[in-house]
């Protein structure tokens, strides 16, 4: 049967190799994730914290993500996706050039091979070009780097940030992704992460848990009394966020096949548990529903479900719902509060809790739950399996114990020598005069250009001769109205 008009070679625009279909749903996904940093993390970000950070915490989350864009096509996407120089490292090269993107995409160091030599799965090239891949992975390196930001707002120099992106992407993120995703030595011994538990979200929170121990403690009053801003905006943000997420795992095959589905529908059910869960605990302890609370719990359900989101049932789907929307709920809230250790570290969003805990979750729980016919839909390694399907499920959750310790310790130590190296040059930390004053002091500019905020009238600020006050509403919780003179 011949193959529909729109389906047909048609060169040179239109290779026979190209499947429009799986092209057209790559180059959606990665806008999906790309929205999710974009406006996604800068509302979220901007309204979840105090006002007088709002400016400052949205230009982090801006920065980075035009940052990593730039590093990631001049030399990072080849280091994570490339020809192997270390088992756990590609060689660095610019993706540019015509003659790389538009040519077929392929991940060439996916060969993987039994012990015997004979190949077991072929080289992964998905019926897109290059360009669709060198995007997509862009945005999820891009939304690693705006969830590490979490931990440091209200307090990191911006010159210190700005120097940090690059360094941390080169030396951070692209180990762990070439190690897990790109043909690295825990690609090749099977270990299992779907699309970013632990190259993204484990990844994230050590390494924010981390800056935040060197950067340093916001001031003691923004700890004390840190409110969001807007909280109708940080909802927006959040569900920005959560349906952005149908991208960032439905995109992970590759392709628009039934792993897709399967995944873009265990992403939704995990959040909406882990939601629900979270907001459960927090009437039961402490008598009323949050919505912050609400949000981190959906933020849980979706970085649980990330290492397996292809790989489970969906009934595993709502189990790992359950234990993400308690297990960081109690390490949040019990756990952080009893010990000494966690109190000094200023981790101002929770990442730690959020991303990393929830990333670990995720990924061991992807050792115990994944199912054998899902796995054979997608995995390099033929027979995996989690350790409820008996067989060598055992093995594999001490894979995926073995690189969460891997991805910890790598993302503890750059981090850590990446901020050091900083620190001879850039102040890591602002000064205090500019902590208690906030985006007017970093940036010249405040988020809401509204007088009455709580201050008092300051004639030296405004102009008096350019506003005629009216006289006094007899309403006594009416606002005051202002005539301006033009």
């Amino acid at each position: 049967m011949a193959a529909a008009p729109a389906y047909e070679e048609d060169l040179p625009a239109a290779p026979s190799w190209l499947n429009k279909g799986d092209n057209a749903w790559q180059l959606t996904a990665a806008t999906l994730v790309g929205l999710q940093s974009m406006p996604g993390l800068v509302i979220l970000y901007a309204s979840i914290v105090k006002k007088k950070w709002a400016v400052n915490s949205a230009f982090m989350a801006l920065y980075a993500f035009a940052a990593v864009l730039i590093c990631w096509v001049l030399l990072c996407y080849r280091m994570a996706f490339g020809d192997k120089l270390f088992p756990f490292w590609g060689k660095g090269a610019p993706a540019l050039g015509q003659k790389f993107l538009i040519n077929q995409a392929k991940v060439p160091e996916t060969t993987h091979h039994f012990k015997n030599g004979t190949v077991e799965s072929k080289m992964s090239e998905p019926f897109f070009v290059m360009a669709s891949l060198v995007y997509f992975q862009f945005t999820f390196a891009a939304i690693t780097l705006i969830l590490l930001a979490g931990s440091v707002l209200g307090r990191i120099n911006i010159r210190a940030w700005m120097a940090f992106v690059p360094l941390w992407l080169i030396f951070s993120y692209t180990v762990g992704a070439f190690s897990l995703w790109g043909g690295g030595f825990l690609y090749h011994w099977g270990v299992i992460d779907y699309s970013g538990g632990y190259v993204i979200h484990l990844s994230s929170g050590i390494a924010g848990f981390t800056a935040a121990y060197w950067v340093g403690p916001r001031l003691k009053s923004d700890r004390e009394r840190f409110p969001p801003n807007n909280v109708l905006l940080m909802l927006t943000g959040g569900g920005l966020l959560w349906m952005g997420w149908s991208g960032f795992n439905g995109g992970a095959p590759y392709a628009a096949n039934v792993d897709a589905s399967i995944a873009v529908l265990n992403t939704n059910i995990c959040a909406a548990t882990s939601l629900l869960v979270w907001t459960s605990l927090d009437v039961i302890f402490f008598s009323k529903p949050s919505v912050i609370g609400a949000v981190q719990g959906m933020i849980t359900g979706l970085v649980c479900i990330t290492p397996g989101a292809g790989l489970v049932q969906s009934w595993a789907a709502i189990v790992m719902g359950i234990l993400s929307g308690s297990i960081p709920w109690m390490t949040m809230m019990i756990l952080h509060k009893k010990s000494s250790f966690l109190q000094k570290v200023d981790d101002a969003l929770g990442v730690f809790h959020t991303h990393a805990v929830a990333g670990l979750l995720g990924g061991l729980l992807t050792g115990l739950l994944a199912e054998p016919e899902l796995c054979r839909l997608i995995l390099p390694v033929n027979n995996s399996r989690g350790a409820f399907y008996g067989g060598s499920g055992g093995v594999q959750f001490l894979k995926q114990l073995v690189a969460a310790c891997f991805i910890t310790a790598w993302n503890l130590v750059s981090t850590t020598l990446i901020l050091l190296a900083i620190q001879f040059f850039i102040p890591l930390r602002m000064p205090d005069d500019q902590l208690e004053i906030g985006d007017d002091a970093i940036h010249g500019e405040e988020a809401y250009a509204l007088w009455g905020d709580g201050e008092k009238y300051d004639p030296t600020r405004h102009d008096s001769s350019r506003v005629d006050k009216t006289s006094p509403s007899p309403y006594v919780n009416g606002a005051r109205g202002l005539t301006i003179d033009l």
